[in-house]
């Protein structure tokens, strides 16, 4: 399970079988959201969140958080995602530590 980023008690990764659509999976304490990024003519069009199995979804201002890190880290998701799943390389993980 690669992690991506860690941002103020966030920590955003991918487990080793996933699938499509391009997705991270980001857990605080007991909690997890799943972020779904949906792409247009190489745009970031959508993001989707859903519930992981089993497990009760990121408070909401965690989860906005996490939104704001997504948003502004797609791009670099998505070419972890290729690196990880396409490419076979391990994933450098990105600490921020200023606020967004």
């Amino acid at each position: 399970m690669p992690k991506l980023i860690e941002y103020f008690g966030l920590i955003f990764y991918f487990y080793s079988n996933e699938y499509l659509p391009v997705h991270v999976h980001v857990s605080h304490a007991e909690y997890e959201t799943i972020f779904e990024l949906f792409f247009e003519d190489g745009k970031l069009t959508d993001i989707h969140t859903r519930k992981a199995d089993g497990i009760e979804m990121l408070p909401q201002k965690d989860q906005k958080e996490a939104m704001k890190v997504v948003e502004t880290y797609a791009d670099e998701i998505v070419q972890k995602w290729l690196d990880f799943f396409v490419l076979k390389k391990k994933p450098q993980i990105r600490k921020i530590t200023k606020r967004l």
